[in-house]
C-alpha cells in the first residue's frame, strides 16, 4: 500500500480568485484607454466589470469599445488592431492579486508532511506574472506551467502531470491533484493514477461546469480548501491510494 507523499495544486480559482486577476487586467486596460482612447478610466473599468459579471467572455473588448462609442482608433484606424493592443495590455499587466487566506493556512500545514507541486494552464508569461504576484513559490517543490511544453500539452493532457511527478520523484499513486475545472483538471491526472479532488466554489469561474464524461470527474468534491486536511485523512484511513 503506497503512502501519500505529495499534494499537487492547480492555480487559477484553486489557490486564488481568477476573478481578481480579470478585474486587475481590466483596470490596466481602462488606464491605458483613458490615455489613448479618451475613455474615462473609472467609467471604462465599471463597464468592463459589468460585462464580466454579466457573463461576457470572448468579445469583451469589442463590445466595450462599441458601448463607449469609440470610432477613432490609434492603431491605424483599425478596430481589430486596437482590440489586439487591449488584449496585450490585459495579458502583460502586473496583476494585483492575493492567495485565498485558506491557501496560505493549508500550505503552511501541508509543507510539514508532504511535497507540494503545481500544474497550471495558460499563456506562460501570464502565468509566471501571476505566480510572482502571489508570492507562493517558497511553498512549492515543483512548478509546471503546461504552456512551457507547448499548447498541445495543456490540460487535460497527461504531459504536465508526468513532468511534475518526475520533478517530485514520486509515483502517481502517491499523490493527490487538487483543481477546480472538471472539463480539464482531472482527466490527465486520473489517467496516470493520481487521486483527484475538485474544489467546487459556487461563485468561481468554473463552479457550475459539468464534466464532459466519466473520465473527467474528480474522485472527490469539496467546497473549499479548508476541507482538504479532513479529506486527506479520510483518503489515507480508507486506503484509497493504491
Amino acid at each position: 500500500m503506497n503512502s501519500l507523499q505529495a499534494i499537487v495544486f492547480d492555480l487559477d480559482d484553486t489557490l486564488y480568485s481568477e476573478r481578481d486577476f480579470v478585474l486587475s487586467g481590466f483596470r490596466a486596460v481602462a488606464s491605458w484607454a483613458s490615455l489613448n482612447l479618451g475613455i474615462n478610466e473609472e467609467e471604462g473599468f465599471a463597464t468592463l466589470a459589468n460585462l464580466y459579471h454579466q457573463g461576457v467572455r470572448n468579445n469583451t473588448f469589442n463590445q466595450w469599445l462599441t458601448m463607449h462609442g469609440v470610432d477613432q482608433f490609434p492603431q491605424g484606424n483599425d478596430p481589430a488592431k486596437t482590440v489586439a493592443v487591449l488584449l496585450n495590455v490585459y495579458r502583460q499587466h502586473l496583476p494585483t492579486i492575493s492567495p485565498f487566506t485558506e491557501s496560505i493556512d493549508l500550505l503552511n500545514i501541508l509543507t510539514k508532511s508532504y511535497q507540494i507541486g503545481l500544474v497550471s494552464d495558460g499563456y506562460l508569461d501570464v502565468q509566471q506574472r501571476k505566480w510572482t504576484a502571489l508570492g507562493l513559490d517558497y511553498f512549492f517543490d515543483a512548478v509546471v506551467f503546461s504552456d512551457s511544453l507547448g499548447r498541445e500539452n495543456w490540460k487535460p493532457s497527461t504531459a504536465p502531470f508526468k513532468l511534475v511527478l518526475e520533478r517530485l520523484k514520486i509515483a502517481p499513486g502517491n499523490s493527490i491533484y487538487i483543481g477546480d475545472n472538471p472539463r480539464k483538471d482531472f482527466f490527465g491526472a486520473r489517467q496516470l493514477g493520481m487521486y483527484t479532488i475538485q474544489v467546487k466554489r459556487i461563485d468561481s469561474e468554473y463552479g457550475n461546469l459539468q464534466p464532459p464524461g466519466a473520465d473527467y470527474c474528480p474522485d472527490l468534491t469539496i467546497d473549499s480548501l479548508s476541507q482538504v486536511l479532513t479529506s486527506i485523512q479520510t483518503i489515507e484511513a480508507n486506503r484509497i491510494l493504491l
